[in-house]
């Protein structure tokens, strides 16, 4: 697992260093505008399509039954055991045939579902997505929406995909797909918006889509995949995908009904308050990908195969390892996205049409999501235990607490903190989320050592705010000012203060952190605390059981 994991660390790290490059590009060309938030909001319905039918949804349902399916057959990743090897519960299937019925169905529903949006686009922007938009504003959000929508039909059969690799607990190419998907995106901003304004970079995103399914199709083939022109309306395997589904598909339709609330919250704000927004998740979001889904992905065919065993002592032994590694790692990087962004900001965004006051709007945003950062990677590894003991339905009403509890915060905040009170209404809930779902898991797999979670958030919360003092006083002090000064002399930055001082910023506030809170970390007792999830016995093994 921790080979696998830092393969998708490194994968998901190229793709998000990609990724920067690619809002770099954007920022330079449309800053924080009309036309972005045009962009941003053309996304929504698409995104909704997307989640609900082909992302999180289809690979949380149907990973578990056809791993399931898998070692029934005798070519699965799950260790074949006569006695206990599948949950007797759960109705098998040729692999290929419930894979090819599941897909088909997803992809029929969504290109049906994907048509209608497409009819009704502008209906849906005008009353739907954001209704303060102008007629213009709402007229452009429609179109590009159109375009965004062909991305939604390819990504249906792609997400498909991923299950199925993982499932065989191959990462590789599911995790490098995300880097062709940014490269899509990235070429549209570069080459096809200044030739075709903002819908080329729409088109960008067709592009990438296509790059992302492409890229899985030799793996998936070099392990006997093979597509059948078949429904398995009598198949009690996909009826089975299908019902732990619909949980799954409204529990993440209350995200997406969130994100349409912001937008249309948001729409009657400043322009650029939905770019601010934008640009601010999609910062937030790299550490979130690199600690909490990567560590999530690798983690969730062992915990499904550990389910179908009946393991339950496995399942809280990794549980316990994987939040205890994710707090150790969330924690301070949310203190340096609270420290550092403003940095990270010069640093990646401030080009072109990107200026100071879109990089104050950006920095007001980070700064709330920085706060609920720990919330979002922690959820990763909670919400898969659900899904590994085929429990879809807690996660729903997990999600529907967490987005009632969204949208008092949001009408609350917006009046005093504008896009700022939308950000931190985001972060308060889903930490409440992470809260609620571990207090239920510990009755469900009976108990998962509350104590000593508390001890790691304590250990690793003390750290990361000396951490935070220890950045802040560097950032204040003349060093930094005196490597700005030494950078602004350089060619390429010479005549670019604004990234001068944030590759200065931000390269002695890392080198600060990546020193104090380690250290601090050791001191409060990690080596002896047995931290990492019972295998340590105090005896300063704990550090060591990772590499094992």
């Amino acid at each position: 697992m921790l080979r696998s994991g830092m393969i998708v660390m490194g994968a998901f790290l190229l793709s998000k260093v990609v990724g920067l490059l690619r809002d770099r590009a954007i920022a330079g060309q449309f800053g924080a505008g009309r036309e972005l938030d045009a962009y941003v909001a053309a996304f929504k319905i698409p995104d909704l399509l997307f989640t609900v039918f082909a992302g999180g949804a289809l690979i949380s349902a149907f990973m578990p039954v056809f791993i399931d399916s898998l070692t029934a057959a005798g070519g699965g990743s799950v260790p074949s055991d006569p006695g206990n090897s599948a949950d007797s519960s759960s109705p098998t299937s040729d692999p290929w045939r419930l894979a090819s019925a599941v897909g088909n169905w997803v992809a029929l529903a969504t290109v049906g579902l994907g048509c209608l949006a497409a009819l009704f686009a502008g209906p849906l922007v005008r009353h739907v997505v954001a209704p303060s938009f102008d007629a213009a504003q709402a007229t452009l959000t429609a179109d590009l929406m159109r375009i965004v929508l062909i991305s939604t039909v390819i990504f249906a059969v792609s997400g498909l995909q991923m299950g199925i690799l993982n499932a065989y607990h191959h990462f590789l190419t599911p995790a490098v797909a995300p880097i062709m998907y940014n490269l899509g995106i990235w070429a549209g901003a570069l080459w096809l918006a200044p030739r075709l304004g903002i819908h080329g970079l729409a088109w960008g995103v067709v592009l990438g889509a296509l790059g992302h399914l492409l890229i899985k199709l030799p793996p998936l083939l070099g392990r006997g995949y093979r597509w059948l022109p078949v429904l398995g309306l009598n198949d009690a395997a996909v009826r089975l995908v299908f019902l732990l589904m619909l949980p799954r598909m409204l529990a993440l339709g209350t995200v997406r009904a969130m994100d349409l609330i912001n937008v249309r919250l948001g729409s009657g704000l400043p322009p650029g308050s939905l770019s601010a927004i934008n640009y601010a998740w999609l910062i937030s979001q790299m550490p979130q990908t690199l600690l909490g889904t990567a560590i999530a992905t690798v983690a969730f065919p062992a915990l499904a195969g550990l389910a179908s065993r009946g393991d339950q002592e496995g399942l809280r032994r990794v549980a316990r390892q994987a939040m205890a590694i994710m707090l150790a790692l969330a924690l301070p990087t949310a203190v340096a996205l609270w420290t550092l962004g403003g940095a990270a900001i010069d640093l990646l965004l401030r080009t072109g049409r990107f200026d100071a006051a879109a990089a104050a709007l950006t920095l007001g945003a980070l700064q709330m999501f920085a706060l609920g950062l720990t919330g979002h990677v922690t959820l990763e590894i909670v919400a898969r235990l659900y899904y590994a003991r085929k429990d879809t339905w807690t996660p729903l009403w997990m999600a529907v607490f967490a987005l009632l509890l969204n949208l008092i915060l949001a009408l609350v905040w917006i009046g005093p903190l504008a896009h700022r009170g939308l950000a931190l209404a985001n972060s308060v809930a889903v930490t409440a989320e992470v809260i609620l779902g571990l207090a239920l898991l510990r009755r469900g797999l009976g108990g998962l050592d509350l104590p000593a979670i508390l001890r790691d958030l304590l250990r690793a919360g003390v750290a990361a705010g000396v951490m935070g003092l220890a950045i802040v006083a560097v950032l204040r002090a003349g060093p930094v000012a005196a490597l700005a000064a030494i950078l602004g002399k350089l060619g390429p930055l010479a005549t670019r203060p604004a990234l001068a001082e944030g590759l200065a910023g931000l390269s002695l506030g890392s080198a600060v952190g990546a020193a104090i809170y380690p250290a601090v970390g050791l001191a409060l007792g990690w080596r002896g605390s047995g931290w990492g999830g019972g295998g340590c016995g105090g005896r300063g093994e704990c550090l060591r059981a990772y590499t094992c």
